[in-house]
């Protein structure tokens, strides 16, 4: 699939791509890493001045490259108030390297989930640098310590962060991936809690070795397959679970959210009922930016690390916890996360008990 002939690495990403990059990144994204749409807006408009982005194999990097690991980070809904500006993804990448006194070779994402899966093209669009077919989560979660890397137990550090004005913020060491957690958030959220930023680089070796690969591919294939569904009036959500070898979980229209910014993060849950009105047909699924429980009959039937995406039950378009509202029409899928989030250092790391929830981590696609 990735070397065949038609292999995204044989030529720029097209428009197309970056279309459907966007729509697959929105669905991986279980509800966060922020709503790609006005970054694609911003790729609409460099591909019109002429730019383009080039995808790389992450196998195909030289051990002793340096890559960038880039994200936005804060609270979606703020994310929401802000129009994504290619500028303000590229100030971190320089100040990195002028910290580091070194170019970088290459540009990936934090996390394939949401903007933060185009983050990387709109940088790469203007510097020239290649993108990664890699990142570092498969998806979106909340916390840096939330990553492969850091499960890993590579070094955290530097870290640098600027937001739209002048303010820009270097972390040269952190005694934890924690640590680095809590001063990089402390500092977005004095900076109105979203802020750009180029996270602790890594060798084309530590790519290889320790991240996510083809993570773009997979969004970019997973978006074609939901406008190849719409095209031909088949159901975008059969397609979303074919693509990802999901599962589906539940069918209804949402009858409440509750929602609230702090700390850099959006908390809260939502309910959705189901569509035959029986009050024993219930869904509630629990927030930090992405969902991470969900309930069904207040029965746990689904849990990080395993996605839990919230969909469009028209569209297949992924839903936000920054937008999910009274009335919507949705359905819930269960996608199977990456396998090194599943170890007993990933559960840690990712599990239910690190959103507070006193459960042991059970997948659904164990299940017979």
């Amino acid at each position: 699939m990735i070397k065949g002939a038609d292999s995204l690495y044989r030529r720029p990403l097209t428009l197309e791509d970056m279309e459907a990059l966007a729509l697959g990144a929105w669905i991986l994204g279980t509800g966060g890493g922020g709503d790609p749409y006005h970054k694609l807006l911003n790729m609409r408009e460099l591909y019109k001045l002429g730019q383009s982005v080039t995808l790389i194999d992450p196998m195909e990097l030289e051990d002793d490259a340096l890559v960038a690991v880039l994200s936005n980070m804060g609270a979606p809904l703020v994310g929401q108030e802000r129009l994504a500006d290619p500028a303000f993804a590229v100030k971190p990448v320089r100040i990195m390297e002028k910290f580091l006194n070194r170019r970088f070779d290459a540009v990936m994402a934090l996390e394939i989930g949401g903007g933060n899966g185009v983050h990387p093209m709109m940088v790469g669009a203007i510097t020239g640098y290649p993108v990664v077919d890699a990142d570092t989560m498969g998806r979106a979660y909340p916390e840096a310590q939330m990553t492969s890397v850091a499960v890993a137990g590579l070094r955290c550090y530097p870290l640098a962060l600027a937001d739209i004005r002048d303010n820009e913020v270097i972390i040269p060491r952190a005694a934890s991936w924690r640590w680095m957690e809590r001063i990089s958030r402390k500092a977005c959220t004095e900076v109105g809690s979203i802020a750009a930023t180029c996270k602790a680089p890594r060798s084309g070796r530590e790519v290889k070795d320790h991240t996510i690969h083809y993570t773009t591919t997979k969004a970019i294939e997973l978006g074609r397959a939901v406008l190849k569904s719409r095209k031909e009036h088949q159901d975008p959500v059969k397609a979303i679970v074919k693509s990802c070898r999901g599962k589906f979980l539940f069918d209804g229209k949402v009858v409440d959210v509750e929602r609230r910014a702090t700390e850099g993060f959006l908390r809260g849950k939502a309910e959705i009922q189901g569509l035959n009105s029986d009050a024993a047909n219930h869904f509630t699924v629990h927030f930090q930016n992405e969902f991470s429980v969900g309930f069904k009959d207040n029965k746990p039937v689904v849990m990080t690390p395993d996605l839990i995406c919230i969909v469009d039950s028209v569209s297949g378009d992924g839903i936000g916890t920054d937008v999910i509202r009274y009335g919507q029409r949705v359905s819930v899928l269960a996608i199977p996360g990456p396998e090194i989030f599943r170890t007993p250092a990933g559960l840690q790391a990712v599990g239910p008990r690190a959103f507070g929830f006193d459960l042991d981590y059970h997948s659904i696609f164990d299940e017979a």
